[in-house]
């Protein structure tokens, strides 16, 4: 099933500014904290320099540009949760698509790799890995799309034949090619799956519901369903 959204519910599940969730993901972990707060400090002491060099004239200037740097570890998340959200936003079509999981494995993903040196002093790269699960979905069209996210305890017993949800973003008005996907949500479990949180869950769940109960259908547009979904050629993984 697809059914096109208007622009304003679009906007609406795929919010410009940050959710808490969107937040979190760029916060990152204690290493990603602590590179955000150095670079507020080498920043806040560069301003410092600039202050004695410049003096009065540019008092004004480095205070404002000091706390705007000084709190860069705090805003940052919301920026760069905010970019990648408006990216997605930037295609001008979507849709609500439903369909079921194809197929579902875990991967063994290189996501790191760190450069030190070992007692010999020679030059050694260590590898950070990380287990994923994978999801293969598609529909009776014979759309298919593949997502990735880290493998987490609420993914066990994920089976084939599951109804899953999520947008198809297009720059066609009639969808029938598909640039991108958000991450997906699987209503038997209550869950979402995707490398990012592009959904605002709470309204796509709304929207779900109203879907599946055939109730209002205000925010859809009417003749929704293309003959043909078709990928984007530059477009397969949804990773």
């Amino acid at each position: 099933m697809l059914v096109p959204l208007t622009r304003e519910k679009f906007e609406q599940i795929i919010p410009l500014m940050a959710t808490g969730p969107q937040y979190a993901y760029y916060w990152g972990k204690s290493q990603d904290c602590l590179r955000r707060v150095m670079i507020s400090a080498v920043g806040a002491i560069v301003l410092l320099l600039l202050r004695m060099v410049l003096g009065r004239a540019a008092e004004g200037l480095t205070i404002v540009l000091g706390i705007i740097v000084g709190l860069y570890w705090l805003w940052a998340p919301v920026y760069w949760a905010s970019m990648r959200n408006a990216s997605y936003r930037g295609f001008p079509y979507s849709g609500f698509w439903r369909g079921r999981v194809l197929d579902v494995f875990v991967t063994e993903e290189l996501v790191g790799e760190e450069e030190t040196v070992n007692e010999r002093g020679e030059l050694v790269i260590i590898e950070s890995r990380e287990r994923r699960i994978n999801l293969e979905v598609g529909d009776e069209t014979g759309f298919k799309a593949s997502l990735q996210a880290p493998l987490q305890r609420i993914h066990k017993g994920i089976a084939r034949g599951e109804i899953v949800e999520l947008l198809l973003l297009s720059n066609q008005p009639h969808l029938d090619r598909i640039a991108k996907i958000t991450d997906a949500y699987l209503p038997s479990r209550n869950i979402s799956i995707g490398d990012y949180p592009y959904l605002r869950l709470d309204d796509f769940i709304e929207v779900s519901r109203q879907l599946r109960g055939g109730g209002e259908q205000r925010g859809y547009k009417k003749n929704p369903r293309p003959s043909k979904i078709r990928r984007s050629s530059s477009s397969y993984d949804y990773r």
